[in-house]
């Protein structure tokens, strides 16, 4: 079954991340042992090991109410309950974000639920997950799926509250409904927003489902469309068949799905579901297909992508045939095809993605170190060629070679001492650096900003203010950039010096990179020009808009300098480590070879007991290598059954 192919696949790579989280462990330890490490890289590799534990891999669910995301989760995850365990029916069922986990630390199956009240708070819903007294706690009952369900009956709890109360939630505005008597009570949501710790198998090996309410909540939440969905390494964008691509559906597609499409470590799959209702039995299999397939090719034009990425599927038949155990009604659902693409294109690109994170954090660092192991036992084989060769040699020949060595220490040593000096231009250049990243400048912009949005009387001059604020951003963003680029230069004129003069062809300048600052800042600017223009912005009452602003977009814009800001402290603190570790190695071997070659002048009955402890040492130093060379295939290993795997085994 391709279900169980999804949950092998998951443990497959629940295995490659603590395979290479163990090799990575070794490593820290090994450098230790060999006097080799430092409190920077020591303090990347903890991060990089505690990051491999905390990973998860996260499937968004988006659409318009009523298109059957519900019962897709149940299809897919929960069948083997015999029931639908998430409420889902005709209407409105999903009325908040709703995320389904596996957490570790509890010690029970629970959901959590936080008050629809919160949206007044000045924190987001990442800072209030951190706050657990502000959620309502109910424990799961796994043994009784009945008490599950009556237990999940309360995500979708709704309530009346007073208009005035609906306004200042940012849940009801009163011109939009000028034409109409204004109700005595509104009805909202009973929640915010549900968190879901179950103990499923694939949810235990770290899977995420982000289930998303419809258009209007996606509108009134930008935390969602800001950092929950673009986080998610699928989102599943489905149709319904008996609709087809309605407004609503095609706003959602423009102002958030299609965004992620074009995000390269988001997949988006879209689904048009519900075929069952073209399931018409007054007409042939082949007829049933054509309907099915024009309805496909309608949706594709529509929303502009290939017809092979919209997959045709009945959630609701695909949970009664997995119920039934009816392995012809589940592939006539659909469903498998969808599984199949999540575990042989979804997964293996969250790997990459891991691989390349890994790989940007500490590959050059192992690399680093399997070529430094390398230049000591090319310095070995070559210093004990040069001992076999002054066998039976005279004194003289030894006083000459030792003259040689002399003469390319003091060489050496003056270069050294240069470098110390160009380490010293490289500091002020970091000071400038540090400077142009100073969050205090950018909390002045957002002070400034908060008063000009709060004493603003009228909707043009709040959303005046948040243009300036992205545009104040984005200049001290250039700045950065430019202060980048000259610390960049100065770091690769440095290694290209001892590259060109003493042969360091192997070591390379991990150079600092603000693209990914500069493009978050870009995409958050979007999205806030999106936030800025939309209708439901301008019709939500002002204090609510300020507060949303400030809460998901100013402080997400801040975050990203905080960000560059650590990382760029981190990166000038390692920027010259690299190199530092070349000189101080090349040192160490000058003083070693002219050490032993004083042992040999002073008693040629040395020479024989060096060549031995050299050899030994090659020994020694090869096994090393091989350490260093089995961590970086644990970070290169492909998951089993995937084609980059069978790629490899047939090489």
């Amino acid at each position: 079954m391709v279900k169980e192919q999804l949950t092998e696949q998951l443990e497959a790579y629940s295995r490659w991340k603590k395979n290479v989280s163990a090799n990575i462990a070794t490593y820290r330890q090994w450098l230790e042992e060999h006097d080799m490490s430092s409190p920077e890289d020591d303090l990347r590799l903890f991060e990089t090991i505690e990051s491999l534990k905390t990973d998860q891999m996260t499937i968004a669910v988006a659409a318009e109410f009523s298109r059957g995301k519900t019962e897709l989760i149940n299809a897919i995850f929960f069948a083997d309950y015999k029931k639908r365990l998430l409420p889902s029916s005709a209407g409105r069922t999903t009325m908040c974000p709703t995320e389904l986990f596996y957490d570790h630390k509890a010690d029970q199956p629970y959901i959590r639920m936080l008050p629809i009240e919160s949206r007044l708070e000045d924190m987001s819903i990442a800072e209030l997950k951190q706050h657990p007294e502000y959620w309502t706690a109910i424990e799961l009952d796994t043994a009784s799926p009945d008490t599950m369900v009556e237990s999940f009956q309360e995500i979708v709890r709704v309530k009346h509250v007073a208009v005035d109360k609906a306004v200042k939630l940012g849940l009801y505005n009163v011109d939009q409904h000028e034409n109409e008597e204004v109700p005595a009570t509104v009805e909202i949501p009973m929640w915010r927003h549900v968190l879901i710790s179950f103990p499923h198998p694939m949810l235990k090996q770290g899977l995420v489902l982000l289930d998303t309410p419809g258009l209007n909540a996606l509108g009134s939440e930008p935390e969602l469309t800001m950092d929950m969905l673009p986080s998610a390494q699928a989102v599943m964008f489905i149709l319904s068949a008996d609709t087809g691509a309605t407004k609503s559906d095609m706003d959602i597609w423009k102002q958030h799905a299609k965004l992620y499409r074009e995000n390269q470590q988001t997949g988006v799959l879209i689904l048009l579901n519900k075929i069952d209702t073209l399931w018409d039995e007054l007409q042939d299999e082949a007829k049933i297909q054509s309907n099915i397939d024009t309805q496909c090719n309608t949706a594709a034009e529509m929303l502009d992508v290939d017809r092979k990425d919209v997959y045709p599927v009945s959630a609701q038949k695909g949970l009664l045939a997995k119920i039934k155990k009816d392995d012809s009604l589940l592939q006539r659902s659909g469903l498998p095809a969808i599984e199949k693409t999540l575990s042989e294109e979804i997964l293996p690109a969250k790997q990459q993605i891991v691989r390349d994170n890994l790989v940007s954090k500490i590959g050059s660092m192992v690399t680093q170190t399997r070529d430094i192991l390398a230049g000591r036992s090319h310095n070995n084989q070559t210093q004990l060629e040069e001992l076999r060769s002054l066998s039976g040699k005279n004194a003289d020949v030894l006083m000459e070679s030792m003259k040689k060595l002399r003469a390319e220490q003091m060489v050496y040593q003056k270069d050294v001492e240069n470098f110390q000096t160009s380490r010293q231009v490289l500091k002020r250049q970091l000071i400038a650096l540090s400077e142009s990243l100073n969050l205090e400048s950018l909390d002045q912009l957002i002070g400034k900003t908060r008063e000009v949005m709060v004493d603003s009387w009228t909707t043009a001059g709040m959303k005046k203010g948040m243009k300036t604020f992205f545009n104040g951003a984005r200049e001290t963003m250039t700045q950065v950039n430019w202060q980048v680029d000259k610390a960049n230069q100065i770091v690769q004129t440095i290694y290209d010096r001892f590259k060109n003069e003493h042969g360091f062809t192997k070591v390379h300048p991990e150079l600092f990179q603000t693209n990914k600052y500069s493009r978050e800042l870009n995409q958050l600017y979007e999205r806030a020009e999106e936030f800025r223009n939309s209708p439901v912005t301008t019709m939500t009452e002002q204090s609510f808009v300020v507060k949303k602003f400030f809460v998901n977009m100013v402080s997400h814009a801040r975050n990203v300098f905080y960000k560059a800001n650590e990382d760029a402290e981190r990166w000038a603190k390692s920027a010259m480590s690299p190199l530092g570790k070349q000189i101080k190695e090349r040192k160490m071997q000058l003083e070693k070879r002219l050490a032993t070659m004083q042992k040999v002048k002073a008693s040629r009955e040395q020479l024989g007991a060096n060549i031995a402890i050299l050899e030994k040492e090659l020994t020694d130093l090869q096994q090393q290598i091989n350490t260093i060379d089995n961590i970086l295939n644990s970070i290169n290993a492909p998951l089993p059954g995937t084609q980059e795997s069978k790629l490899a085994n047939l090489a």
